[in-house]
């Protein structure tokens, strides 16, 4: 895979003009949101669950999210971290209103059970005490939820080197900022700091914008649906070259505009490029980080 980036990236920044065409965190109505630490504690349950859903052609992030909003609406104590910790997968699959196993289901209910010890045990079990003790950090708060939930540990070791990614936990950060918009629990003097989220979807809108381009070997793999081991170097290039493709486009998109340009937003605008686009060929890894 290699970049392209006089094509590539100058027909982008021609398509946007000046500025990212604005993409509303919630444009779709799907997530649940109160204004409080009830929110706080679905966008972390939804987080520690927000990954790999394409082995089910049928299911998507809008079922994940829509499913636990209406879980909270019928119930608020659903989330509770004495709770997260005794689901099934069936009682997940009920929650979810979904009638078959979820891809990973083992994994899922793995991870609500670590959120829900891990909550109980040092945050009084909930999530804005984890948030309230970033200090309006998202860097801390991706910091502390690595450290404290080993499921949100986004890595892999590539020719060498440690190569830390972190998509859940810095998605955590961002979707704070988006719901509560930059004000109480999404207040982060550092949200500049989040990187794109490295998932399935935004590598292959890059794709097809001219931005990345794959050698004959990846594209053929990912034509004929074909798994890319997760940890392997193309899905680690993969995922790193998407990360550095943003940083690059925020970079000559700031100097074109002469404003701050957020990673964050950037992503959202591409990954909702990504999701309106059912014929958009992406690579398939199965993993519990994205």
């Amino acid at each position: 895979m290699w970049f392209s980036w006089s094509a590539g990236i100058e027909k982008v920044m021609e398509k946007m003009k000046e500025s990212i065409p604005k993409v509303e965190w919630d444009y779709e109505g799907i997530h649940y949101f109160d204004n409080g630490p009830l929110t706080v504690q679905y966008l972390f349950v939804l987080d520690a669950l927000n990954f790999c859903f394409w082995p089910d052609k049928d299911l998507n992030y809008d079922h994940l999210a829509k499913g636990l909003k209406e879980a909270l609406l019928n119930d608020n104590s659903a989330f509770d971290a004495d709770r997260l910790q005794k689901y099934t997968g069936p009682q997940l699959r009920e929650l979810l209103k979904w009638s078959r196993p979820l891809p990973l289901e083992e994994e899922r209910v793995r991870l609500l059970h670590e959120v829900g010890f891990e909550l109980e045990r040092s945050f009084e079990g909930k999530a804005s005490k984890l948030v309230e003790s970033c200090e309006k950090s998202a860097v801390k708060l991706v910091a502390l939820v690595t450290r404290h939930f080993p499921g949100f540990r986004d890595h892999s070791a590539y020719k060498g080197h440690q190569v830390f990614f972190y998509k859940r936990a810095q998605i955590f950060a961002s979707d704070l900022w988006g719901a509560f918009k930059g004000q109480g629990y999404g207040e982060f003097n550092d949200i500049s700091s989040i990187t794109m989220f490295a998932d399935y979807i935004v590598p292959a809108v890059l794709q097809q914008l001219g931005v990345l381009k794959y050698s004959s070997t990846l594209a053929n793999t990912i034509e004929a649906s074909n798994e890319i081991g997760a940890g392997t170097e193309e899905e680690v290039e993969l995922r790193a070259c998407s990360i550095y493709a943003v940083e690059k486009m925020k970079e000559l998109l700031s100097i074109k505009s002469g404003k701050q340009v957020l990673s964050v937003e950037l992503d959202l605008w591409l990954w909702s490029v990504g999701v309106q686009c059912p014929s958009l060929q992406h690579h398939r890894t199965l993993s519990i980080y994205y």
